[in-house]
This record gives structure tokens, C-alpha cells and sequence, in this order.
């Protein structure tokens, strides 16, 4: 980017929600002296990517936790937005407060079950014993079944019986073909031949009868779980993998008419709120054809800080064009699966690249602290 711009005091963005597209817009913003507020409920930046090994290896969570306000200083603000009010340009807060902006980027993300998420209103260090907790459990559980057989379901899977190849776990799954439908069909096989070779069991097509009656994430030994079709399995713990809501409360009734059936916000090709100028949206909340990915909401954040840049300096605004599919499966820290600008790629590539480390250093990096040992 350029030299810094001179800009008068009316000019602030705000940056709703703090995952991976927000957290690199906010820090695009913050190196090219853009006046930005940061907005989350939580205190720390979550690296979910690897939410799952923080569930099951101890000691890997401090490393999926980062400091809000070590990197953002002031302008971050702890809080949980529950309004927006365009015309007056503010964002509003549930304690009360409200936000000036003359940019928006609204980044609120989704949702879904804990460990894949983990959208508590709780302190650092609570979120990171939340997953110390899990582990434990896991620890005490010999049969373990993962309801789920999406991304998250078969990277569970995966991550429990590398850590402890011993233990019993069946994944159930209601349809017959593993991870997600937009991969090639060679790599939802491979996805399913990594999980035989680690000995899970898999019941394809069949769908957990009474799901909501489950205690996830516990140890409940001799636990009676039935699918649809009365195929009965015993366990010691359930992990819920079922897939993510889009987190739509704070702009649903700002801009209703302006959602997609999920959820989700309808964008034009500048990332731009459709009928506003200055309101972008970015990650799992825009309405965009692709997968809801990190990856993808990184790639949101840098055109949107870049438009936003450019609007203020007069220049023209940058599209954003979805690519051809990336998509890396982990499944444990020595294996993977995946494809690469719709190439298939294996073990080799996926482990070196994703498996191994789950991408946390870039996030660290990107937040400019170190990483625990």
C-alpha cells in the first residue's frame, strides 16, 4: 500500500466480530494508520482451526488463544454488538454504548457446537480450561462416538485415535459420502480410507435418533445411543461435529431484507453491503458462492481494508473473485487430504502444509505476539 493517508477526524471503521477475517482487516487497518475500532464478546482472538487437537491434546489451547488488546491496544473493544443503526452510523452495544463508524466491516462470523466453536463470554484463560476440561474427559473415555461426518467430524475423528490410537470411536454420519460435498469425489474417499486405516467405525447413512437429548463433551460411561434406523451403539462420550449456523442476531434487523435464506448478507463484487458504500461484510456472514472457510475470510479481509484504503485516497475499488476450491483436510498431525486449485493433493503436501501445525503461527504472526512454547 502507499503512503500513509491524511485523514480529518470523522473518518473510523468499525470492525465487528474478531475472527479471522476481522482480526486481519483490523490488522491491515492498524499498519496503514486507519482509525479502526475492533468489537468481540471475547478477549482473544480464537484460532479454531485447531479447536479440535486443543480438545484432545493437552496443553494446545493456550496456543489458539491471542490477546486482543496486546496487539489492538485501544482500539479493541470487549463487547457484544446487538444492533446496528445505519442512518445514524452507530453500532450498538448491549451494555448500553454506541460506535460511531463512517466505514462498517461486519464480521460476525457462525456458530456451532463446541469444540469445532466457542463463542462464550468468557475470559482467556476460562476458554482455554474449558478445553483442558474436554481433554480430560476424552482421557477418561475408551468409546467415544463423533455424530457429524463433515470437515469437522472426520478431522475429530481423526485427531482423537492419533492421540490415542486405542480407544474406540465410531463416527455416524446421515449420509454415505464423508466431508464436504464441494470436494473431489477422490478425496471424500481418501477422507474415509485414512479413518478406516486409523480403525474408526463408520455408520454411513444413518442419523442420531433424539440428538438434543445428548450431554456432549462428558464422560458417561455405558452411554445407549440409537440412530433413525435402531442400530444401537455404546459409549462413553459424544462429540457433537453438526455443522455451523451464520451468526446473524447483531444485523438481522438492520438489514433483514438484505439476507440470504442462511443467513448470510448479499454482497456486490467489491465485498460491499448491497445499497451501501461504506458497510463491507467479510468471512461466513457474506453471501458469497464458496466454501465458509479461514482461509476465505482472509482472503475477504485484505480486499475490503484495500477498498477501504482506496475509497479514502480516491482510487479504485478492487473485486473479490472466488478461485478455484482450496480445501485441506487434517486429519491427526501425521495425515491429511485435500485439493488444490481443484487438484487432488495427499499426505505429503497436506501434513507439511496444514497437519502438522494447524496454521497457528500465522496467527500469532498476524497478531504480531509470540507464540507459548
Amino acid at each position: 500500500m502507499g503512503a500513509r493517508l491524511s485523514l480529518d477526524g470523522s473518518v473510523r471503521v468499525v470492525v465487528v466480530g474478531g475472527g479471522f477475517g476481522g482480526t486481519a482487516a483490523a490488522s491491515l487497518l492498524k499498519s496503514w494508520g486507519i482509525p479502526f475500532v475492533l468489537v468481540d464478546m471475547k478477549d482473544a482472538f480464537h484460532h479454531n482451526v485447531a479447536a479440535l487437537r486443543a480438545a484432545v491434546e493437552s496443553g494446545f489451547a493456550k496456543k489458539t488463544f491471542i490477546s486482543y488488546s496486546v496487539t489492538f491496544g485501544d482500539s479493541f473493544r470487549q463487547g457484544k454488538v446487538v444492533g446496528i443503526d445505519p442512518e445514524r452510523q452507530r453500532v450498538l452495544l448491549s451494555d448500553g454504548e454506541e460506535l460511531h463508524y463512517s466505514h462498517l466491516i461486519i464480521a460476525t462470523g457462525s456458530d456451532g457446537p463446541f469444540p469445532g466453536k466457542f463463542n462464550e463470554i468468557v475470559d482467556m484463560e476460562s476458554a482455554i480450561q474449558t478445553y483442558e476440561d474436554m481433554v480430560k474427559e476424552i482421557e477418561k473415555s475408551e468409546r467415544i462416538l463423533v455424530v457429524g461426518g463433515g470437515a469437522a467430524g472426520v478431522e475429530m475423528a481423526a485427531e482423537i485415535k492419533t492421540e490415542y490410537p486405542a480407544k474406540e470411536v465410531t463416527l455416524v454420519h446421515s449420509k454415505t459420502a464423508l466431508a464436504d460435498v464441494e470436494l473431489l469425489d477422490s478425496v471424500r474417499q481418501e477422507v474415509k480410507e485414512i479413518l478406516l486405516r486409523k480403525g474408526v467405525h463408520l455408520l454411513l447413512g444413518e442419523k442420531v435418533d433424539s440428538v438434543e437429548n445428548l450431554t456432549p463433551n462428558q464422560f458417561r460411561k455405558d452411554t445407549v445411543v440409537r440412530t433413525e434406523k435402531g442400530t444401537e451403539v455404546v459409549v462413553d462420550m459424544v462429540v457433537l461435529c453438526t455443522g455451523i449456523k451464520i451468526n446473524s442476531s447483531a444485523y438481522a434487523t438492520a438489514f433483514g431484507e438484505k439476507m440470504a435464506r442462511n443467513g448470510a448478507l448479499k454482497v456486490n463484487k467489491h465485498l460491499q453491503l448491497e445499497g451501501y458504500e461504506n458497510i463491507y461484510v467479510i468471512g461466513d456472514c457474506a453471501d458469497v458462492k464458496e466454501p465458509k472457510m479461514a482461509y476465505h475470510a482472509g482472503l475477504h479481509a485484505n480486499i475490503v481494508a484495500t477498498n477501504i484504503y482506496n475509497s479514502l485516497a480516491n482510487k479504485c475499488l478492487k473485486t473479490y473473485e472466488p478461485g478455484s476450491l482450496t480445501f485441506l483436510l487434517s486429519m491427526g498431525r501425521n495425515d491429511g487430504v485435500g485439493q488444490l486449485n481443484g487438484y487432488y493433493v495427499g499426505r505429503l503436501l497436506v501434513t507439511t502444509a496444514k497437519s502438522r501445525g494447524l496454521f497457528v503461527s500465522k496467527s500469532w504472526k498476524t497478531m504480531g505476539q509470540r507464540m507459548p512454547c
